[in-house]
């Protein structure tokens, strides 16, 4: 499931009205009305509308006669969807919180990815994972850069368990990764981390299931302590996401 589009009118109602609600601005039961919303966003009724139904897609919204339009609660929220997500890290109050939930996820998740990873993988999984770490490493390579790669390797890795349901979590892995690059930009410099990525990638290689697990948890617990360092800066450490340069995991 891709993210939605933030241009043009109708992208700029869904994206402002769900971090909105995300922000707690809006809470649950209060009422949108749709003639103040046309007003605000200078927008038709029918385009948000059609932004109306997105969120009500995303479990953020619903509609009932003499009612109207009320935000539903938390508790319906679809969120593992990338703009639920998305909307999520950008709350500057409880993003550490969701920071700590997605590390304990990730502890569970991939750990256990890369132990099927070793035991299923492919020649093209395998070129995937060594080409991203390639890229991550590469000294020329921007922030930016960096991250994407790292994004692509974990990618890679959960691709390489050929589980439908476990690719599926690259929405939560990749959402993750960008948004704790946001907290850590240019906070320091961690331990190079290519090499904890190459025991990963080595053990995958030779389908070696138990030290793949064992790898890719010290990979998370190194990120953990790199995150950790920040201080103040990054939050209580829940946990391996992101750090910029080195501390990427």
């Amino acid at each position: 499931m891709s993210a939605y589009p933030q241009r043009g009118m109708h992208g700029a109602a869904v994206n402002e009205i769900g971090r909105r609600i995300l922000a707690g601005q809006l809470e649950p039961g209060s009422i949108l009305t749709i003639e103040d919303l046309e007003h605000e966003f200078s927008a038709s009724r029918t385009v948000i509308r059609e932004a109306l139904r997105v969120l009500a897609a995303k479990g953020l919204v619903d509609a009932r006669p003499k009612r109207g339009t009320f935000v539903r609660p938390r508790d319906d929220w679809s969120l593992l969807d990338p703009d639920v997500l998305r909307w999520q890290f950008e709350r500057p109050v409880d993003s550490h919180q969701f920071f700590d939930n997605l590390a304990e996820v990730r502890a569970i998740v991939e750990p256990a990815g890369a132990r099927l990873a070793a035991a299923r993988r492919t020649d093209e999984d395998l070129a995937e994972l060594a080409d991203s770490l390639a890229a991550s490493a590469e000294p020329a390579a921007s922030p930016e850069e960096v991250v994407a790669a790292d994004i692509r390797f974990h990618r890679a890795l959960l691709f390489a368990t050929h589980n439908e349901l476990l690719q599926r979590m690259e929405i939560v892995i990749e959402t993750g990764l960008r948004a704790r690059d946001l907290l850590v930009h240019g906070k320091g410099t961690w331990a190079d981390a290519v090499p904890a990525h190459r025991a990963v990638l080595d053990a995958v290689a030779g389908r070696d299931e138990d030290v793949a697990q064992q790898a890719m948890g010290a990979l998370l617990e190194q990120a953990s302590r790199d995150f950790a360092a920040l201080g103040d800066g990054g939050g209580s450490g829940g946990g391996g996401v992101v750090g910029h340069g080195g501390g990427r995991a």
